[in-house]
């Protein structure tokens, strides 16, 4: 015992104790740190949560394809020959009758003249062949017979009455018989002289064709635009060969192809499950990659009766036109035509991806619920139209309510 009455032992008790104490004390926070991490945590993470909002939704289908001018026209040459001038270059507007290009006309032209000439030559012809039948004619008719018949009676008659030498009687029995002769071979030449008129006709009529085929190909080789619209593409340069749609057809050179853009279309393929909703005159909304932020108004004007079969898939091509008086839509470019099937507005929707279906098919939805044994409660709902991406709720959920995406 020291001098405050405190004993060796005791303070060793004390000591003992309050170790024990420090001890018990880290043991319990171990012990609430454990039951704390081992709670189940029921909050949900903002990023897995939605609002139900209402909104526009429309049930449609898509047409993939390309614009495409409302009249397109692939311009050839109905003459051949060099191309010596272009007047127009890809992306100029053109009217109907407007010059395109001009091929080299020097053998044209010669051609021209020379059927001109032979024309001239046969015309020259059928003037002469027509007078050798006036004359023909007028020498058939024998104007003189008569006369001569005339003067070999009463040369015969004053022969007999001894008033006439008869060498004049026989002269005047000569002229009359050379009379008859020339009547006789003037109305022989007759039938000549009309067929050689009607040859010579015929050879003005040729000439005239080959005159008019000469004009024509030289007029041809003047190319112009046959509708109003736009130049898509120029496909030849001055120097290059053109051949001739009228000798090879379609294998002929292109020349350029011109297409009316105010009116285009978009040419796409829907699948033979979605063709049945679609319509004539169905309004469309059009995409294209070129205006991603913008949508252009169209219709369907057109759906093919025969399907187009391919790897088991058919489908059917539909065409959804586009007024395009501001020129912003171009041949070739990329494009969906969503066709309309049913549209509503400022209805109630929420996500694709919060939606649940049970074996029979009916929906249901997530909620938070911090009472629910995993802060979740499920809530049925009535489904409207969906549009693959947010579907409308008729029924079960309130506007700005939570749900939660599975």
């Amino acid at each position: 015992m020291n001098g405050n009455g405190v004993t060796k032992n005791g303070r060793k008790r004390r000591k003992r104790w309050i170790v024990l104490g420090i001890s018990a004390a880290a043991l319990l926070l171990i012990v609430v740190a454990a039951a704390a991490a081992l709670r189940p945590n029921h909050t949900i993470d903002p990023d897995k949560l939605a609002t139900a909002e209402r909104g526009d939704i429309a049930r449609s289908v898509v047409a993939t394809g390309q614009i495409e001018p409302l009249t397109k026209v692939e311009v050839k040459s109905k003459a051949s020959g060099i191309v010596e001038k272009i007047f127009v270059d890809a992306g100029a507007h053109v009217k109907t009758g407007q010059v395109i290009a001009e091929l080299d006309k020097e053998q044209l032209q010669a051609a021209v003249a020379e059927s001109r000439a032979n024309l001239d030559a046969a015309e020259a012809a059928q003037q002469a062949a027509e007078a050798t039948l006036q004359k023909n004619i007028v020498d058939a008719q024998g104007p003189d017979v008569p006369f001569l018949k005339h003067d070999m009676d009463r040369a015969e008659s004053l022969y007999k009455q001894g008033l006439l030498a008869l060498n004049s009687m026989q002269d005047a029995e000569m002229n009359y018989q050379v009379g008859v002769n020339k009547q006789l071979s003037a109305q022989r030449n007759v039938t000549v002289s009309k067929a050689q008129v009607l040859q010579a006709r015929a050879m003005i009529a040729q000439a005239k064709a080959a005159l008019d085929n000469a004009e024509e190909d030289l007029a041809y080789a003047t190319i112009t635009s046959p509708i109003d619209g736009t130049v898509l593409s120029r496909d030849v340069e001055v120097g290059d060969a053109v051949s001739s749609i009228l000798v090879l057809g379609s294998q002929a050179t292109l020349v350029a192809t011109l297409g009316d853009t105010s009116q285009v279309y978009v040419k796409g393929k829907v699948d033979e499950a979605d063709i049945g909703k679609v319509y004539l005159n169905q309004p469309a909304r059009i995409v294209v990659e070129s205006y991603k932020d913008k949508t252009f108004q169209g219709k369907v004007t057109r759906i093919a009766p025969l399907g187009d079969e391919k790897d088991n898939v058919t489908t059917f091509e539909v065409r959804v036109s586009i007024d395009n008086a501001s020129g912003e839509l171009r041949a070739n470019m990329s494009a969906n035509a969503e066709i309309i099937l049913e549209e509503k507005k400022n209805v109630l929707l929420v996500p694709e991806g919060a939606i649940l279906f049970d074996k029979d098919k009916n929906a249901s939805v997530q909620v938070p619920d911090p009472r629910a044994d995993n802060g979740q409660r499920k809530v049925a709902i009535k489904l409207g139209i969906s549009n693959g991406v947010k579907a409308e709720v008729l029924s079960g959920l309130n506007a700005n309510q939570k749900v939660v995406l599975q």
